[in-house]
């Protein structure tokens, strides 16, 4: 089942889930703030994404509270991988949203022309 963890006041999270809902694509809600994705999960999206050039900063929400707050633009430079990822599995709103992950689905935000290649 296709994993789709998101938060309800998020736009692109709204127009993500039409998307889906269009497509006829089952999937399973969850609210990222309370259920954040495990380790394993964030590990497996990191290394999808690193397949398609992306890296660990494209997993976080760079334009939310949090990130500013905690300073992670200072701090992501000096980060391990695995010091990130405790982070973002502490701190759900510091993940880019929507987060997808199913059986060979690995997506961080909502970029339709991307979307419409997997769905």
């Amino acid at each position: 089942m296709l994993k789709v963890y998101e938060y309800a006041k998020c736009s692109t999270c709204v127009k993500a889930l039409k998307f889906l809902d269009a497509k006829k694509v089952a999937y399973k809600k969850l609210p990222i703030v309370d259920e954040v994705p495990t380790q394993k999960e964030l590990k497996e999206m990191l290394a999808a994404l690193k397949e398609r050039g992306g890296s660990i900063k494209n997993l976080f929400n760079t334009s939310g509270l949090l990130y500013k707050e905690f300073k992670i633009s200072e701090k992501l430079p000096k980060m391990t991988e695995a010091e990130a990822i405790k982070l973002l599995s502490e701190h759900g709103k510091l993940i880019k949203r929507p987060f997808v992950l199913g059986d060979d689905v690995a997506l961080v935000g909502f970029k339709e022309d991307e979307w419409k290649k997997v769905f």
